[in-house]
C-alpha cells in the first residue's frame, strides 16, 4: 500500500471547524451575547473616552469635594472635586491596556510551552512541567506582589508580571490539548509525509485547538483584568494620577462612609467588565461543545 492511499480519510477526520459553524451557535447564546455588548461597551468607553466624558477627568475644584450625585455631577465627586463619572469612563483605559497586552504575552509563553512538552513528551516535558509545577504551588498573586516589590511599579512591569504568572496555566491547558491531539490520524498522516515537527505542531495541531485556546484566552483576560485591579489597589499597578478602578478604589477607602460613590461606581465597573468576559467565555466555551 502506497503512503498517499490513505490520506483522504485521514484529512476528513481533522476537527476543524468553519466560521459559519462557530458563529451560529454563538449568535443563538443569550450569554455570549450579553456578555459582547458589554465588553465592547467597554472597548469602544477605553479608545473613545476623551470625546464622551463630560469634564475632565483629571481637573482639580476644591469647591466641589465629595459632592454626592447631582444634575451636574451624576457619579459625584471625589475628595479633590474630581467629577467620577468622567474618572469612571477615563479608567477602562488603562485596564484594557495592561490586561490585553499582558494576557497576549501569558497566551504566546504558555502556548509554546504546552506544544513542545504535549508534542515531545518525555525527557523535555518532565523539565518543564516540573518548573511549571513549582510555579503554580505559590499563589499567583503573591508571585506578582513579591515581583512588583522588587522592579518597582510601572506599566510594563504589571504587563510583564501577569504574562509571566499566566504562563504555567495557559501551558499546562494547552499541553492537555495537544495530548488529545498528537495521536490522532492527521498528525500520524503529516509524519509519514515528512512534514517538520515544527510544521506539525503549528501548522497542524494548533489550528485544531483552537476552541480552547479562545476559551482560556477569555479566562486569562479576565484574571488579567482582576490583577491588574488588584495591583493597583496595593499602588504596586498603575500610579497616580491615573483614573486607573483599582487605584481609584484604593483612594476612595478613606472615604468610604462620607462619600460611598467614590469606590462604589469604579468597582461597579470593574465588575461589570469581568463579569463580561466570563460570560463570553462561557458563551465560546458552550459552542465549541456543540
Amino acid at each position: 500500500m502506497s503512503v498517499a492511499e490513505p490520506l483522504a480519510p485521514v484529512e476528513e477526520t481533522v476537527p476543524r471547524r468553519r466560521a459559519g459553524e462557530l458563529l451560529r451557535p454563538l449568535l443563538r447564546s443569550p450569554t455570549f451575547l450579553v456578555g459582547s455588548a458589554i465588553l465592547a461597551f467597554w472597548v469602544l468607553d477605553a479608545i473613545f473616552w476623551p470625546a464622551i466624558v463630560p469634564q475632565d477627568p483629571q481637573a482639580l475644584n476644591v469647591a466641589q469635594t465629595l459632592k454626592p450625585p447631582s444634575p451636574a455631577h451624576w457619579f459625584g465627586t471625589d475628595d479633590l472635586g474630581r467629577d467620577v463619572l468622567s474618572r469612571t469612563l477615563a479608567g477602562a483605559s488603562s485596564t484594557l491596556t495592561v490586561a490585553p497586552a499582558a494576557t497576549a504575552l501569558g497566551l504566546l509563553g504558555g502556548t509554546l510551552l504546552g506544544l513542545v512538552t504535549g508534542y515531545f513528551r518525555g525527557l523535555v516535558d518532565d523539565i518543564i512541567m516540573r518548573a511549571v509545577d513549582s510555579l503554580l504551588a505559590f499563589p499567583l498573586i503573591v508571585i506578582a506582589v513579591l515581583v512588583l516589590a522588587v522592579l518597582g511599579p510601572s506599566v510594563i512591569n504589571v504587563i510583564l508580571v501577569i504574562a509571566f504568572v499566566f504562563t504555567p496555566i495557559v501551558a499546562r491547558t494547552v499541553r492537555s490539548a495537544v495530548l488529545g491531539e498528537r495521536e490522532r490520524e492527521y498528525v500520524s498522516a503529516a509524519k509519514l509525509l515528512g512534514k517538520s515537527s515544527a510544521a506539525i505542531m503549528f501548522g497542524e495541531i494548533l489550528p485544531n485547538i483552537t476552541g480552547p485556546l479562545a476559551v482560556e484566552v477569555t479566562i486569562r483576560l479576565g484574571y488579567a483584568i482582576f490583577t491588574s485591579a488588584t495591583l493597583s489597589f496595593l499602588s504596586l499597578g498603575i500610579q497616580q494620577p491615573s483614573p486607573d478602578w483599582g487605584l481609584t478604589i484604593s483612594l476612595g477607602r478613606a472615604f468610604l462612609q462620607l462619600a460611598p460613590w467614590i469606590v462604589l461606581f469604579p468597582a461597579a465597573a470593574l465588575a461589570t467588565l469581568i463579569i463580561a468576559v466570563n460570560l463570553v467565555a462561557d458563551g465560546l466555551r458552550q459552542a465549541f461543545e456543540e
